[in-house]
């Protein structure tokens, strides 16, 4: 799955991710393992409140190269189309 965010639209990073949440543009939301829980778990929650699906990826830097950066990336989100 991680190859949508190759493709399709995203945000990577937890400000933009939860503003993208809070616009409901969110189809999916990827967050790494090992990025800190007290960031993650409110995006967490605030995904699956809206129902949307919350995938977990093995590390920073994988969900960073899926993204398409340099960097590690916590958290991306696959906006809608």
């Amino acid at each position: 799955m991680l190859g949508a965010l190759q493709k399709g639209p995203k945000v990577v990073g937890a400000k933009q991710s939860r503003r993208a949440l809070a616009d409901g543009s969110v189809a999916r939301l990827f967050v790494a393992e090992d990025a800190d829980p007290r960031l993650m778990d409110p995006l967490r929650i605030q995904a699956e409140e809206q129902g949307v699906p919350v995938e977990s990826v093995s590390s920073m830097r994988a969900l960073g190269e899926a993204c398409g950066i340099l960097v590690g990336a916590a958290v991306a989100a696959l906006l809608k189309e």
